[in-house]
């Protein structure tokens, strides 16, 4: 069984970096309704996730301040472009950029995922048109990806992620009844694989465990499956902004997240329960705000589908390196000369999905 997870973990760690290469256009990004990728495992096969790389880097044409339905009764700005990195980086495109990681991910696993945007310069819909386009997709989760921010200027003061749920209740009693229950499960599902994968719940904002109630979120307020809504990290903090401008960091941010999607999607989901506690490897402390490197490491068998996210982690740099690859054979080296403290299980992978999406051949 651990030798199932580990193939499995594999891919999916393989598909991470075949995709950090979408960022210098070495691929062409897949459609919205890609198909798996061929002999990855089938964990999620059956399985629908709506992602939303939440706003969008223009208006494309659009009114971004067309008023729209924030259900609650009342109206708001359609859509924005989001907040910008002190790193100068948009969140828009850290957003998509994650998104793309989860993404292969979750096809590794035999998902079919489902965006709400196609690109990082097109429409993707004002904020209640992607709570639709979530809801008829059917979805066994709808994920929006976000990244907070406090200030133009650095913020070192706050940190942390934290998962938006809506204000109870809603007034279309179908978002009421799945975000009061299995909205909330899931959102406490993803908060519990963000802490297991090291990063911190945020303290600010009136978040408690990592989760703040809101009642102007309009896509969970009107969303008929269930919901989360993520801020993955405050933009505004140095440390967090430059983590999530880079291919390690995001890395990092998928594979958590994806570790959360799986665990929900298989029924493996965190009580509802607003005050549940936030478990840490031998500890359970995480949410009083103990830092992630003064905790024990994952448990790799239950880690983001059998890969220990440390070992991971590790390999960070290569992903830095791979993004910046000019052509499949520079990829390829890399990976050969430089990928020697990466198990040969998951470079094999690596190796295999680079070869894939270039076109060629690798006999493994």
């Amino acid at each position: 069984m651990n030798a199932v997870r580990a193939r499995r973990g594999a891919l999916a760690a393989a598909s991470l970096v075949a995709t950090a290469a979408l960022g210098l256009g070495l691929v062409n990004a897949p459609s919205t309704e890609a198909a798996p990728l061929p002999g990855a495992g089938k964990d999620l096969a059956g399985k629908t996730i709506f992602l939303d790389p939440g706003h969008q880097g223009s208006a494309a044409g659009h009114d971004l301040n067309k008023q729209v339905p924030d259900g609650r009764g009342g109206k708001k700005a359609c859509q924005t472009t989001g907040a910008t990195a002190v790193t100068g980086k948009a969140e828009h495109t850290v957003n998509w950029e994650v998104s793309q990681l989860v993404k292969a991910a979750l096809e590794s696993k035999g998902a079919r995922v489902v965006l709400s945007r196609n690109n990082d310069t097109g429409w993707g819909g004002c904020v209640d048109e992607r709570a639709e386009a979530a809801s008829r997709s059917g979805a066994a989760v709808a994920v929006s990806l976000h990244a907070d921010s406090t200030s133009k200027s650095a913020d070192n003061s706050k940190s942390g992620f934290h998962l938006i749920v809506p204000t109870l209740p809603l007034p279309d009693k179908a978002a009421d009844s799945v975000q009061a229950g299995e909205g909330r499960k899931a959102s406490n599902t993803m908060r519990d694989a963000l802490v297991k994968a090291g990063l911190r719940p945020a303290g600010y904002a009136g978040a408690v465990d990592g989760i703040q109630t809101r009642a102007d979120i309009a896509g969970v307020n009107l969303t008929r499956v269930p919901a989360v809504f993520i801020e993955m990290g405050n933009l505004s903090n140095p440390a967090e902004a430059k983590s999530l401008s880079s291919a390690q960091g995001a890395a990092k941010y998928a594979m958590a997240i994806t570790d959360g999607i799986t665990s929900y999607a298989k029924g493996k989901a965190s009580p509802a329960n607003p005050t549940a506690p936030v478990p840490a490897p031998g500890d359970d402390n995480s949410s009083q705000g103990v830092d992630p490197k003064d905790q024990p490491a994952p448990d790799s068998d239950d880690s983001a589908g059998g890969v220990d996210l440390a070992g991971l982690a590790a390999a960070g740099p290569l992903f830095d390196k791979i993004s910046k690859a000019k052509s499949a054979q520079e990829a390829q080296r890399i990976l050969m000369t430089e990928g020697q403290d990466v198990s040969a299980e998951v470079l094999k992978a690596m190796l295999s999905v680079v070869y894939a999406v270039f076109g060629g051949k690798l006999p493994v």
